[in-house]
């Protein structure tokens, strides 16, 4: 639905509305990632790569890769891995990037069957519209035996922390996306899909019943974003 600022996504998670909030996001978003998360994400980026324990020659998915910021950071393994997104605002933003990129569905991936030595999803599963079938999506491009490794916001564990952190994303977070993001608004959504998002332990349930296999997980900044790992 449209707003003064660009478009904005519901709850719904209608994904042609999302991938147009994201194109309306795209030219300022990791700029906009780093202040909001004040300085993190380059932290939770490098914890993503190592969960994944690349090899060089390996072929992966970055899913919902956005500019290919992520991409580099899990080439920096020797690994050949490509970026998907399906917003094409955010592919062309990352487009000076060396790396390959190619627009796609998490739900309907261009991909045959067991491709990927390995696949990860970044701060994007729970933008998918049915992220469980996203998940049965990855598995089926995955080889068998592959790696999974979905890095999301999550449920701090502190509970004083906890509400601390509820408060900024639900006020803070939108105020301070109006000094940097080119799309303000996309942040109330942003911040109301972190909030609806399960817990640790109900994605990781999710995970299993989309047919992953031993599925851990551990918590980054206090629970803030946590790591689900899996194989297929």
């Amino acid at each position: 639905m449209a707003t003064t600022h660009g478009t904005r996504a519901t709850l719904e998670k209608q994904p042609h509305e999302v991938a147009s909030m994201f194109d309306d996001v795209a030219e300022r978003y990791d700029l906009t990632n780093t202040v909001l998360s004040f300085g993190q994400d380059k932290g939770w980026r490098k914890a993503t790569r190592e969960a994944l324990d690349l090899k060089p020659g390996e072929k992966v998915l970055d899913l919902a890769a956005g500019t290919g910021v992520s991409t580099v950071e899990l080439g920096r393994s020797g690994a050949w891995c490509v970026a998907t997104d399906f917003s094409k605002g955010m592919l062309k933003a990352g487009i000076s990037r060396k790396v390959p990129m190619v627009a796609g569905d998490a739900m309907y991936l261009p991909y045959a069957d067991n491709v990927f030595d390995a696949a990860t999803i970044s701060f994007g599963l729970r933008n998918v519209s049915d992220f469980e079938a996203g998940l049965r999506e990855i598995a089926r491009v995955t080889k068998p035996g592959g790696r999974l490794v979905v890095s999301e916001f999550s449920t701090p564990v502190f509970g004083p922390f906890r509400t601390v952190y509820m408060e900024y994303l639900m006020k803070a977070l939108p105020q301070v996306a109006r000094t940097v993001s080119s799309n303000p608004d996309a942040y109330v959504y942003l911040a109301e899909s972190i909030r609806a998002w399960p817990t640790q332990e109900e994605l990781a349930r999710k995970i299993e019943a989309a047919g992953w296999k031993n599925v851990k997980w551990r918590n980054l900044t206090g629970g803030i974003v946590a790591l689900h790992y899996a194989t297929a």
